[in-house]
């Protein structure tokens, strides 16, 4: 019985297709998170004894994924629009699995002996870099699947369960790696993680290639890169829903500065500190799985303002506390925050995007994703060295609810935002009236 209600409400689980879709994306980000995880232990280790020290060279991973990640989103969008969607995430995935054969490889000590640290160093960020440019192609990809696989009202639905696959592989994945290496070892941990990534594609081998929306014309590709950006500036829904993540992100950026709040303000070493990082995965994981059960119908935008203000409190809280518990708990509450911010950022994008226009748009919101985190970490970093940790935490909480409140005054169309009356009602035709010309944030 309880299963029965469960499954009425959340129908696109209902979809085989797109429940093999969950499987490939949750082994897919539980897999990389993972090698993420313990590539930059092993960067670690290479360069802890170096002059330079070990942090830098972390620093340099971010770096090397977020400018291919970016810079290749400028293309990803058209390109994506012309192609069939299930193919290239095939592709995709199997490009990371030969990326996971080359850090077994990289792992073992005689090649790092041949190769030496530079070498071996090299062979990591390279790897990185290819990592972040698949990235670029796969993030569009797989946003314009959803949208095939799942009918136009589900998609609110779908997109819960698409948010919540992604973040237990995030919270999972780095968890896995962390506790397995000591036991594992590099090798045998990567040899994990491809066989993950082969559980990923074999499930979404399964799922039929799916039709291609693609515009009859064919145009230059600055043009259409030209013109996803023109259609997102453009509608007021999209581009305050992408300003949100954007700023919430990039000035709400405590967790970049974690492990200095673990050892020198909280002082509960290692085992707090897992448990501070996973605080915010934890509390994003929960909402999910209520808005499972409680599907947020009711102000929507609203609840989306109250949400990222919601986030810049916490960060506050977390910024100024000394208590432990106190820092654990604001975290969970952050994550519930961002996980209301991630289901409705979510909603808006399947929403409001065209088919023929989904690559190009999925591609601005990895611009938008990408660049936040890497950016808001450098922030976090630079603010610190600058005002001191705690000021810097404190003051992106502050300016995350300055722009959550600019965002509320300036954008009605968020304020009015009415999921069941999207859902229900078919995309107007940008292209028999120019796109959706909105004022402006």
């Amino acid at each position: 019985m309880k299963m029965e209600r469960f499954l009425q409400k959340n129908e696109s689980l209902q979809i085989k297709d797109y429940r093999r879709y969950l499987k490939a994306r949750f082994l897919l980000i539980f897999s990389l998170n993972w090698q993420t995880a313990v590539v930059a232990y092993m960067i670690y280790e290479l360069t802890r004894h170096s002059q330079e020290g070990p942090a830098l060279y972390l620093g340099f991973m971010g770096l090397a994924e977020v400018i291919p990640a970016v810079g290749g989103s400028l293309l990803s969008g058209p390109f994506v629009e012309r192609r069939e969607k299930r193919s290239l995430v095939m592709a995709c995935i199997l490009l990371y699995t030969v990326l996971s054969l080359l850090f077994i490889a990289v792992a073992f000590p005689g090649v790092q002996a041949a190769l030496g640290m530079g070498g071996t160093l090299a062979l990591l960020y390279g790897g990185i870099f290819v990592g972040g440019l698949a990235r670029a192609f796969w993030s569009p990809s797989a946003f314009s699947l959803v949208g095939l696989l799942v009918p136009r009202p589900l998609l609110p639905n779908a997109t819960t369960w698409s948010s919540m696959a992604w973040q237990a592989g995030a919270v999972l994945g780095p968890l896995s790696g962390g506790l397995l290496l000591a036991p594992l070892g590099y090798e045998v941990s990567f040899l994990c993680v491809t066989f993950l990534l082969l559980l990923a594609g074999w499930a979404l081998s399964a799922v039929p290639k799916q039709a291609v929306f693609a515009p009859e014309k064919k145009e230059p590709v600055l043009k259409s890169v030209g013109e996803g950006l023109r259609f997102v500036f453009k509608n007021q829904l999209l581009l305050s829903a992408l300003s949100l993540d954007l700023f919430a992100v990039l000035f709400g950026g405590a967790m970049a500065l974690l492990p200095v709040y673990a050892n020198e303000i909280l002082h509960v070493g290692p085992q707090g500190y897992g448990w501070l990082k996973a605080a915010d995965g934890i509390g994003c994981i929960a909402t999910l799985l209520l808005l499972s059960w409680k599907p947020l119908k009711k102000a929507p935008g609203w609840k989306l303002l109250f949400a990222v203000a919601g986030f810049g409190v916490c960060t506050i809280v977390f910024g100024l506390s000394k208590n432990y518990w106190l820092s654990l708990a604001s975290l969970m509450l952050l994550g519930m925050c961002d996980g209301v911010s991630v289901v409705l950022r979510g909603i808006i994008l399947q929403l409001k995007t065209p088919q023929h226009m989904r690559g190009r748009v999925a591609a601005v919101n990895t611009m938008f994703v990408s660049s936040s985190n890497e950016i808001g970490s450098l922030e976090s970093g630079l603010t610190a060295r600058m005002f001191g940790v705690v000021p810097s935490v404190v003051l992106g909480g502050i300016l995350t609810i300055i722009v959550a409140t600019i965002v509320g005054f300036k954008a009605p169309r968020l304020r009015r935002f009415d999921i069941t009356k999207e859902a229900e009602s078919p995309l107007p035709d940008p292209s028999a009236s120019g796109g959706e010309e909105e004022s402006p944030l």
